[in-house]
């Protein structure tokens, strides 16, 4: 299964952030999504996900040889900002969202919050009272329960606790081997760590960083790529 971004162009009030962007993202490997802040990640991101269009271009989804557009049931996104229903708590969100995505799940709502480590006191407090890593949580659950052919994740483990940051590792890791995973971070650590092949935006382009993550010079090398002037998007 792979996902294609052909030719992709997205203008901001006359600034060019993508100028013809193309890649293939496989499944069977978690791509890292790496650039200067502001080359246009979270746009990338935002375009793919459908939350606006691009300019030109296309995005399609090959799957046994077959090509086809991507609808809005092939992907799922955690974001850097989590928009979660503040009125729920979190049993009420995830079982809510289990009715819509899974209803035939052979988990319960409290295996999936057990999962994430959320107490059984805090799953019935609103979500409006929790901090950015228990919302960055409940945001990855939804992804683990409608489990999309492409996953896209904005910088999903800058706030959560390290106890849960192992068990998501593990989890993207099972993840893989069915599902298009791309991963947006700053940490390099991480990238290093989890991520098979790492993708390049800059200036307005997709490059593959063509170098083994765990080389000795893996972020010698990065740094020379992404060396230039700082964004201002």
């Amino acid at each position: 299964m792979e996902l294609i971004v052909r030719n992709l162009h997205k203008n901001f009030q006359n600034k060019s952030v993508l100028k013809g962007a193309d890649y293939t993202f496989k499944s069977g490997e978690i791509t890292g999504l790496l650039g200067r802040n502001g080359a246009g990640k979270t746009t990338l991101f935002n375009i793919l996900y459908g939350e606006f269009p691009a300019d030109k271009g296309e995005i399609c989804l090959r799957e046994a040889g077959i090509e086809r557009k991507i609808s809005s049931d092939d992907i799922g996104m955690v974001f850097s900002e989590n928009y979660l229903p503040d009125f729920l708590t979190a049993y009420e969100f995830i079982k809510f969202y289990m009715d819509l995505h899974a209803p035939n799940s052979d988990k319960s709502v409290d295996d999936y919050l057990d999962f994430m480590e959320i107490s059984q006191e805090d799953r019935h407090h609103l979500i409006k009272g929790y901090s950015d890593g228990m919302k960055s949580k409940l945001s990855l659950l939804c992804i683990l329960i409608s489990k999309p052919k492409i996953i896209l994740l904005d910088e999903p483990l800058t706030a959560v606790d390290v106890v849960s940051s192992i068990a998501i590792k593990r989890l993207l890791l099972e993840f893989r081997e069915n599902h298009i995973i791309i991963l947006s971070t700053h940490i390099m650590a991480l990238a290093e760590d989890l991520c098979d092949s790492i993708a390049i935006l800059d200036k307005g382009v997709l490059t593959s960083l063509d170098m083994d993550r765990k080389h000795e010079q893996f972020e010698e090398r990065l740094l020379e790529v992404l060396k230039g002037e700082d964004y201002d998007l």
